[in-house]
């Protein structure tokens, strides 16, 4: 009787070892996710911040070309003489100026915001691919975690259904106390493996949903 129990207890965690966790992943309720975690997470909003702070800073070199002219008018009135420094034109005069190193330094000022640009981009673009890596990591994690507390609770419905066994039969007087306090002692030990296995499964939804932002049940 007691090899009879022990074979079908063997042969049923054989089973249920052999579970894998490929058919539980969803490609497309990942995508969700790493759209999720793309939107809500902070560090991808000052990602995006920095390359509309480049944009700005490009076009303001674009348009300071202008600094580099100074502009003024002189007023002569017709009726006045001016023996000292005689003019040839009376009213206004318009006079512009330049300052030729400003001028010089200008298309340089805007290459160089212009690469400042190319540079936040691929900052946000590296970013958005760590982030995406990073969730799939968290996903994978959260379906392993899930997993393995399937595999401790289903070790734990069939440590209590042996140890029920064993107690008839030793009620019966059909196997021995030791037998009988070895497959309790293993139902206590399947115990504080399941409880192991959900402490690691809710540090694991955790993780992943640090990144989203979001409760994991709001992804829909």
């Amino acid at each position: 009787m007691l090899g009879i129990l022990l074979v079908s207890s063997f042969f049923v965690q054989q089973v249920r070892a052999q579970e894998t966790l490929i058919p539980d992943i969803n490609y497309g309720y990942l995508e969700k996710l790493i759209a999720t975690a793309k939107k809500n997470y902070p560090e991808i909003k000052v990602r995006q911040a920095q390359v509309d702070a480049a944009r700005a800073t490009y076009h303001q070199a674009n348009v300071s070309w202008l600094d580099a002219f100074t502009a003024s008018y002189i007023y002569s009135p017709k009726s006045s003489l001016n023996l000292i420094q005689p003019t040839i034109f009376n009213g206004y005069q318009l006079s512009i100026s330049i300052n030729l190193g400003q001028f010089l330094a200008k298309p340089f000022a805007s290459k160089a915001a212009k690469e400042a640009v190319k540079v936040a981009q691929f900052q946000q673009q590296e970013y958005d691919l760590q982030l995406a890596a990073i969730v799939k990591r968290f996903y994978f994690q959260y379906l392993a975690a899930q997993a393995d507390l399937r595999l401790r609770s289903g070790a734990v419905i069939d440590g209590q259904t042996a140890v029920k066994q064993l107690k008839y039969s030793f009620q019966k007087g059909e196997t021995t106390f030791q037998v009988y306090n070895e497959a309790l002692t293993s139902l206590y030990q399947q115990g504080g493996f399941k409880v192991t296995a959900e402490l690691a499964m809710l540090t694991a939804k955790t993780n992943l949903e640090e990144v989203l932002g979001v409760k994991l049940e709001e992804v829909k």
